[in-house]
């Protein structure tokens, strides 16, 4: 999480705690991704995969939320709408 905010800083400013949050909700979801058997043609599509389901987290922590499980589940969501809706 900390890599991808350094990548594409946010607007917003989180503390420690926040931060451990996002990581484990992160490493919550693509787990969940992995899980899931979805494959990726490429390390670059395996990337972007993540990165969505990062912004997707920091946007809902944005916004308030702080459960690890309810952000992981959203961007989960989120990500296999994304796919869905290229398909």
């Amino acid at each position: 999480m900390l890599d991808f905010l350094r990548r594409h800083p946010a607007d917003a400013v989180f503390g420690p705690d926040v931060l451990d949050i996002l990581g484990a909700a992160l490493d919550e979801a693509w787990k969940s991704v992995e899980a899931s058997g979805a494959t990726y043609e490429s390390e670059i599509e395996r990337s972007a995969a993540r990165d969505v389901l990062a912004r997707r987290i920091i946007d809902l922590a944005k916004l308030g939320e702080r459960d690890q499980h309810r952000l992981s589940r959203d961007a989960v969501t989120h990500l296999a709408q994304c796919i869905a809706s290229r398909t």
